[in-house]
């Protein structure tokens, strides 16, 4: 019985290019709206300007460029550190190869517990400013606001926001479905597109969304409109039915369908490789 290598090198090559490309995969969706895409950009610039310098036989260029290389790793972990751990808590936890359906249910009963606060202080026009931490983290204003580490329900939120109580001005901050920390301040917003009957709540909204991919909440105590911002945009006079179906696409859907999405094209590609095979020994 003899067996054919060249089909064994084949299939570990293809192994190691879907590896190398699921890696890849990851590493852009937990890069993807942070302060760390700034700095591969950097990273990116830095590599052109090495290949250059080699290529043209530029030695002091290529001299300048190794002392940022061996230099920059050092600085990469000291300034990215809560990045590097939480992504490294990301993989501990396992949420990288699978989006689980308790983190949905969790989700889920956070979105229930944010609608029926936004309803009651909506209503009521009851000013309010709750912001979630997706991927990019928030320590930086978490250490701003007073602490509360407590679940997420409707009643708490409320009772945070009603007026002239310790905790009302200022923004909530929801990390890991818990309400971390209440009375936090956000960067507020220089941009001259936000429209002017719009007060501090919104421009902190919008300049917490500058800075981070956070999802911020605001509720305006004039109209008792809703409005969310995330990814530097402002959507704004939002209907129940409008930020309930926003906040599952970001905070349950979306993930789900992109883990979908990936390797639905990785058995794609299998799928017609197998068949090109099989149509290869045919003839």
């Amino acid at each position: 019985m003899s067996i054919n290598f060249s089909n064994i090198f084949t299939l570990s090559n293809l192994l190691d290019i879907l590896v190398v490309w699921f890696i890849i995969y990851e590493v852009i969706v937990l890069l993807r709206g942070t302060k760390a895409v700034q700095l591969f950009r950097g990273v990116l610039v830095i590599a052109i300007v090495k290949i250059i310098s080699i290529i043209f036989g530029l030695t002091a260029v290529s001299w300048l460029t190794d002392q940022v290389i061996n230099w920059g790793v050092i600085a990469i972990i000291v300034i990215f550190q809560p990045e590097i751990r939480r992504g490294l808590e990301h993989i501990g936890r396992g949420s990288i190869l699978k989006h689980t359906q308790n983190q949905n249910v969790e989700n889920q009963k956070m979105i229930t517990a944010l609608d029926k606060a936004i309803q009651y202080m909506s209503k009521r026009r009851i000013g309010a400013l709750i912001t979630i931490q997706m991927d990019t983290g928030l320590e930086d204003y978490i250490e701003t606001g007073i602490n509360i580490d407590a679940d997420v329900t409707g009643e708490l939120l409320i009772n945070t926001f009603i007026p002239n109580t310790p905790l009302h001005d200022g923004a909530v901050i929801i990390r890991n479905n818990r309400l971390a920390v209440a009375a936090a301040y956000l960067p507020l917003s220089q941009s001259n597109l936000i429209p002017k009957e719009l007060g501090t709540r919104h421009r902190a909204a919008v300049g917490i969304s500058e800075v981070t991919d956070a999802l911020t909440i605001v509720i305006s105590e004039e109209t008792g409109e809703v409005s969310i911002t995330k990814n530097n945009e402002l959507l704004r006079g939002l209907t129940q039915e409008d930020y309930i179906k926003f906040l599952k696409d970001q905070l349950i859907t979306k993930q789900d369908s992109v883990n979908k999405n990936f390797f639905t094209t990785v058995g794609t590609w299998i799928d017609k490789m197998n068949l090109k095979k099989k149509d290869g020994g045919k003839k």
